[in-house]
């Protein structure tokens, strides 16, 4: 079997991109390079990943709009391992050309697209299908005194997330305004 080769994709969000893995199939079944460092480190990323998470929803659930000021702002690694998401990301840096720019992907056990998240940027996502396992790598430890978040919904981002009934958790309800929020200098 052939290694796997890895397309990043830029987005319109600085330091924002997809990876796309490919794929080698044999008689045994599929193999899938999730992620390389070395292709990484082209885009400038050098990841070291100390904590990784699984999120489990039911279709509807709303997580985000999630960031953690310095020094323990995070960098994340997304991808579904089954179901299927539509995750956002806002660039929170006021030095940004793209501040307060969002930018919708979906990612999808069939699609096998991962998203890099830089540092500086709120995260969130709506799980589309019940039981959607939403995987991602954090390249800094979460601290909770510097946890952060935007209101998914506020009008002044103007986040056209897809029709359906809603599940938020308080906590996600109660994030400050885009206006309001924390900013990264």
């Amino acid at each position: 079997m052939t290694p796997a080769v890895i397309v990043i994709e830029n987005l319109p969000l600085g330091g924002a991109f997809i990876i796309k893995p490919k794929e080698f199939y044999d008689e045994r079944g599929t193999f899938i390079k999730i992620y390389d460092r070395a292709i990484l480190k082209t885009k400038g990323v050098e990841p070291v990943f100390p904590e990784d998470y699984l999120s489990i929803s039911k279709k509807g659930v709303v997580r985000g709009m999630h960031y953690q000021l310095e020094p323990y702002a995070q960098a994340k690694l997304v991808r579904v391992v089954t179901g299927s998401s539509f995750d956002v990301i806002v660039d929170m840096r006021r030095s940004s050309p793209t501040f307060g720019k969002w930018i919708s992907v979906t990612l999808s056990d069939e699609n096998r697209l991962a998203l890099f998240v830089p540092r500086g940027f709120a995260h969130g996502f709506l799980s589309l299908k019940d039981d959607t396992q939403v995987s991602y790598k954090a390249d800094n430890d979460y601290e909770p005194a510097h946890e952060r978040g935007v209101l998914w919904n506020d009008k002044a981002l103007g986040i056209e997330w897809p029709k359906m009934n809603y599940i938020i958790s308080s906590k996600d309800k109660s994030w400050p305004s885009f206006e309001q929020a924390d900013k990264f200098d």
